[in-house]
């Protein structure tokens, strides 16, 4: 891939589409598959703000089942099976032990069973899986003698019974979000990060023309042209559409914080844990990459996007929650490896809070406001986002006339995801290069799907590049891959969203300096700019409220 707006001389896209999260990125897709012409603009990295902020699930929203948006679940529950089968070796299926107690009537067995039963329902389809070894059961109701075999970090006192159903992880959602990038790009789209949209181009009629950005990287200014402009910018949505609006911010948006933390504090690896807070609020355990991961929160957020940052606070009242669930000192501040949050764009006003307020999307014809030729997408979450990709693009075929047939994008897989039995793939790698460790295999083999070759071949021609830098495997050729193949421009888009050298917490700063110094090379960096990526991304990893 490579960053269009360097080079950019003036060419009319069809659409351009503001935001490179997975729902800028989804539309891009859906748009380039169609056969048109689009630009893609990101103002920080892909994937870099809400869509890495996830609990790395795709799953149908149980909990909204509660506020009867039975057609949401469906949708969601839908997607997650497109998902499986387009990109298999990131979406799998995973046991979800939903814990059930005395304390609250919404946590009993059977006002869950009754719940998940529906849920079966509307998953109908779950069977129907490319891969037939991904197909989904049915849910069940367990003892609790057999719900602390399988997770004994449950809290044992008023334990009544758990329910055993299943959604599905996403074992690395920026990578998943890059896979729809490199579909777009696959199609012929043009795409860049570190591309700041800060105005529209209007033309004579008053019509949005398209976008004027500035790149971030070199500060070169430029105009941007296209037919249809889409705003996919999450939290930033409302803030993009004041700058056609000369100032007016849309006031359906509001915003939710929802943390996260990894500690080294491990549940058994064979199921999520599902449980309910003693104030009816759900959250999860989640045994991920031989750790745990544990969230989310869910609390309103008042103030600019761009000043947001996770706080000790916020960490502070998870781990509370967390420990009055399952008893005082289970989780300690001590236990922190990595604390990671973002903000999620919400469209519903009706409800008091953000955990009661739906995530469901709206996509604006801001022809509406006398912007004729701007889209705006607001809310949703990740599961159905190529979904909302495919009605966005549907708008835009109703009000244009470009020829462009259904999608596509339901029925292919994305760009390195055409594996259609991954365990067997792991193995053929196994055998064919029997020189790296089963743990490398596994994590390239998985993370990398048929571009696995690419990294390796960088590996074999240079053995520096061998060196493993995790528990998992992985090796420092993925960053020197991250930089040539992936758009990677920053320290921090190489630990945290190519790779998963950092998302774990601190690697440390030999291996940090390491993976800079591979960065200063492939980019050219002088040792004051060295430096500097290497401090400001040693500062990201910092754990709010805690001694250097």
């Amino acid at each position: 891939m490579q960053r269009f707006i360097e080079h950019y001389q003036g060419r009319m896209y069809d659409v351009v589409v503001i935001g490179g999260g997975i729902t800028g990125a989804s539309v891009a897709y859906d748009a380039a598959s169609r056969g048109l012409r689009v630009a893609l603009l990101e103002k920080n990295d892909f994937s870099g703000a809400t869509s890495a902020a996830t609990s790395k699930l795709i799953h149908g929203g149980l909990r909204y089942l509660a506020n009867m948006e039975f057609s949401l679940v469906r949708e969601s529950l839908k997607e997650r099976k497109i998902l499986e089968d387009i990109a298999p070796n990131f979406v799998y299926p995973v046991p979800m032990l939903m814990t059930h107690y005395k304390s609250s009537l919404k946590n009993s067995k059977w006002f869950i069973k009754a719940g998940l039963t529906l849920y079966d329902i509307l998953s109908y389809d779950r069977g129907k899986t490319w891969d037939e070894s991904k197909k989904i059961p049915l849910h069940k109701t367990i003892s609790t003698k057999k719900a602390l075999e399988m997770q004994p970090c449950l809290k044992e006192q008023g334990l009544t019974g758990a329910s055993v159903f299943y959604d599905c992880m996403s074992i690395f959602p920026e990578r998943l979000t890059l896979a729809f990038i490199k579909s777009a790009v696959a199609f012929g789209a043009e795409v860049a990060n570190y591309a700041k949209v800060d105005g529209f181009v209007v033309d004579r009629a008053g019509r949005v023309a398209g976008v004027n950005a500035i790149d971030l990287l070199n500060g070169a200014r430029h105009e941007i042209r296209g037919h249809i402009t889409i705003n996919c910018g999450g939290p930033w949505a409302d803030i993009i559409l004041g700058l056609a609006k000369k100032g007016e911010v849309s006031e359906t948006l509001r915003r939710s914080e929802g943390i996260h933390i990894i500690t080294g504090k491990k549940i058994n690896e064979g199921s999520v844990v599902a449980t309910m807070t003693p104030r009816g609020r759900h959250f999860f355990l989640i045994p991920w990459r031989r750790h745990t991961l544990i969230g989310t929160t869910d609390k309103e957020y008042v103030g600019s996007p761009d000043d947001y940052r996770v706080t000790r606070q916020s960490i502070d009242e998870l781990i509370d929650e967390v420990n009055a669930t399952f008893g005082s000192g289970f989780v300690k501040f001590e236990d922190v490896l990595h604390a990671y949050g973002g903000l999620r764009p919400l469209v519903e006003e009706q409800t008091e809070g953000t955990y009661e307020s739906s995530r469901k999307y709206e996509i604006y014809d801001n022809a509406s406001d006398g912007l004729q030729g701007l889209i705006t997408v607001e809310g949703g979450k990740y599961t159905t986002s190529r979904n909302l990709a495919e009605k966005v693009m549907d708008l835009v075929r109703e009000k244009t006339e470009m020829p462009m047939g259904p999608t596509i994008t339901d029925r292919r897989y994305l760009f390195g995801c055409g594996i259609r039995d991954v365990p067997a793939f792991i193995e053929s790698l196994r055998k064919r290069y029997p020189g790296f460790g089963r743990d490398t295999i596994e994590y390239l083999g998985r993370h990398y799907g048929t571009e696995f070759e690419q990294v390796l071949h960088i590996a074999e021609q240079d053995g520096e590049y061998t060196e493993v830098v995790s528990d998992d495997g992985e090796i420092l050729a993925e960053a020197v891959f991250a930089v040539r193949h992936e758009m990677a421009r920053r320290l921090s888009d190489i630990v945290l969203r190519r790779t998963g050298i950092a998302t774990l917490g601190n690697p440390g700063e030999e291996i940090m300096r390491k993976v800079a110094a591979i960065a200063a090379r492939e980019l050219n960096w002088d040792d004051r700019k060295t430096e500097e990526e290497y401090r400001s991304t040693m500062e990201l990893l910092k754990i709010p409220g805690r001694e250097a």
